[in-house]
């Protein structure tokens, strides 16, 4: 049984847990450098007018080279609360909102020191939500893996990157709030799927076809 390499992401998006479903196994990796452009502090969720990037902004801003493991969230700005009034506004008339979104808000106001950790917490709920229970560990070092077991997806889900053709990203299109005013957007936030499938989302990740 292969095991998976993979980033945390902010919540993470449909094809992120898409990969996490196929494999049993997971390894998180704990000590790269921080990458700007990827879905490590954002989610994208789609509104009544287009797809909407929910931020998490950060001290010393974007830019900054640093280990993920080091790179320190900004509370300044109430962003939590900007957020929580963005996913109201997007998922009152979802089906199952209402039943997440206490979670959500509890796990924001905890107010999370670094974005790793608070990542780290929330792809860990998450998967809790989807009842998926693979063994977890984490790096203790940054390399390249050598073990031929390993599938290193790292940095695989990316804004604007096409999927990786190794891995099955096949999701079928579901019910979203806003599809008949601004069509169908695949390879949203995670949240998306759950507002508006509940416990139905788990059988729309799992792969019928995993080589993993």
């Amino acid at each position: 049984m292969s095991k998976l390499l993979i980033d945390y992401q902010y919540f993470g998006t449909v094809n992120y847990y898409k990969i996490l479903f196929q494999f049993s196994n997971i390894e998180f990796e704990e000590y790269e450098s921080y990458q700007k452009g990827s879905f490590r502090n954002r989610t994208p969720i789609p509104g009544a007018n287009g797809v909407i990037n929910l931020s998490v902004p950060l001290q010393k801003g974007r830019d900054q080279k640093a280990l993920f493991r080091d790179i320190k969230i900004d509370y300044r700005e109430k962003w939590m609360v900007q957020q929580m009034r963005a996913l109201d506004a997007c998922y009152n008339r979802a089906p199952f909102y209402e039943f997440y979104r206490d979670g959500i808000r509890d796990l924001l106001g905890q107010e999370e020191t670094y974005l790793m950790a608070l990542d780290k917490k929330l792809v860990a709920w998450v998967l809790k939500m989807l009842k998926h229970k693979p063994v977890v560990s984490a790096t203790e070092l940054y390399s390249r893996p050598v073990d031929g077991g390993i599938i290193d997806a790292r940095n695989t889900v990316l804004p604007g990157k096409e999927p990786d053709q190794e891995l099955d990203l096949s999701v079928p299109e579901y019910d979203q709030v806003f599809k008949d005013r601004i069509g169908f957007k695949p390879n949203m936030s995670i949240l998306d799927l759950l507002f508006c499938n509940g416990p139905s989302s788990a059988g729309l990740l799992k792969s019928s076809n995993s080589r993993f």
